[in-house]
């Protein structure tokens, strides 16, 4: 038996998953998140509890201390993030830098490296960030310039990050570098860096919603040779891989937050009353909330879509990916765009649920590869599969 949700078929077990995590969320998450309020710092106490709660133990497999059984599953990514933007994004945010800091170990990682790590990451005793972007290598990812260099049994990383999540706060890194003298994408490694390495400094910086996040320098900082993730050269293979799988769910998260700004528009235009009757009685209004759902629905169709198929084995799901994170973000832009517009000037107020969407919304179209850059991921693999076909 399985249950049906927009046009989509949840069985059982993630129907049961989605409840788990809505109660979680309504018990536990968002009034830590509530408490918290609006802080540029990791939340510890935040993120502790998704850790007590089971959520962060459903990124690692039940051998290195989580509960995931079997492969790793797409759907189930996409489900916990889209009901956590939609009920308590700052959780949401946590979980989601925990899969993609922590899947590079699970993906490249060896077996001591794994036992070593992801078990404080499953409990939520540790959280990681995935340290890609610089100041001169955004979305030109292959032209990022810190290095790694072999100094006897370490390597010594130079350089610096920035826009990455969780730090400076974050217990380790995964970091990719420059080694060797292969141009490109081929002279890329990944490593971990604890946060206590030697030579690792950094410092928070502020973007438009509230969000644990930093730039980091590498002054000759030292890891241990152990440290490297799969071997050397193939650091672009990890973090490719990485985004591969967590850029569907991005477009889930963006669906989560568009649902919750539907959720309030239609509170808001039952019961704001204008010239004697809510406003929901305005075609106007209904056209609005009209669009709005549509546009929700297909976005969600598109990001099971490919969650899915990643799940049922395909070996690369760059297309469907990339058409869900694309469409889903920009979608949700304009969700949000739109119930401010139903909420009129309470929807400008400073601190409003509404209007921290609005901040919340904004990021998804740029971060894991901005809209321009999907569309050519899309453009590009269409290029290719006709080139094939001809």
């Amino acid at each position: 038996m399985s249950f049906r949700d927009g046009g989509l078929e949840f069985s059982p077990e993630e129907q049961a998953l989605r409840s788990t995590v809505a109660s979680a969320s309504a018990k536990v998450l968002r009034p830590i998140a509530e408490a918290w309020g609006e802080r540029d710092e990791l939340n510890w106490e935040l993120a502790r509890a998704l850790g007590r709660e089971g959520l962060f133990q459903r990124l690692v497999p039940a051998e290195y201390g989580g509960s995931l059984e079997g492969p790793f599953r797409s759907v189930t990514l996409c489900l916990i993030r889209e009901e956590l933007a939609r009920t308590c994004p700052p959780a949401e945010e946590l979980f989601a830098i925990q899969g993609l800091g922590s899947y590079p170990i699970l993906l490249a990682g060896t077996e001591a490296q794994k036992h070593r790590w992801l078990p404080a990451l499953a409990r939520g005793e540790a959280v990681p960030a995935f340290a890609l972007t610089e100041p001169g290598a955004g979305s030109d990812a292959a032209a990022l310039s810190t290095r790694a260099h072999a100094d006897g049994d370490h390597w010594v990383l130079t350089g610096a990050k920035r826009f990455i999540s969780n730090a400076p706060a974050a217990s380790l890194y995964v970091v990719f570098a420059r080694t060797g003298t292969q141009p490109g994408t081929r002279g890329l490694s990944a490593f971990v860096v604890p946060r206590e390495a030697p030579g690792l400094l950094g410092g928070p910086m502020h973007t438009l919603a509230p969000h644990a996040i930093g730039e980091l320098r590498f002054d000759r900082c030292r890891v241990p040779a152990d440290h490297r993730l799969g071997a050397e050269g193939e650091g672009w293979r990890v973090a490719m891989g990485t985004l591969d799988v967590f850029r569907a769910s991005v477009g889930a998260q963006a669906v989560g937050l568009g649902q919750a700004a539907l959720d309030l528009a239609l509170a808001h235009a039952r019961r704001r009353m204008q010239f004697g009757q809510p406003i929901a009685h305005f075609q106007a209004i209904q056209a609005k909330l009209a669009d709005m759902a549509t546009e929700l629905r297909a976005a969600r169709l598109l990001v099971y879509s490919a969650a899915r198929l990643k799940d049922a084995g395909a070996a690369r799901v760059t297309l469907e990916s990339a058409m869900a994170k694309l469409f889903a973000t920009e979608v949700a832009h304009r969700v949000v765009d739109q119930a401010v517009q139903i909420h009129g000037g309470e929807g400008v107020l400073r601190g409003s649920p509404i209007e921290r969407l609005y901040r919340e919304v904004r990021a998804p179209r740029i971060y894991e590869g901005t809209s321009e850059i999907q569309r050519l991921i899309i453009a590009r693999q269409l290029l290719k599969d006709a080139d094939g076909a001809g």
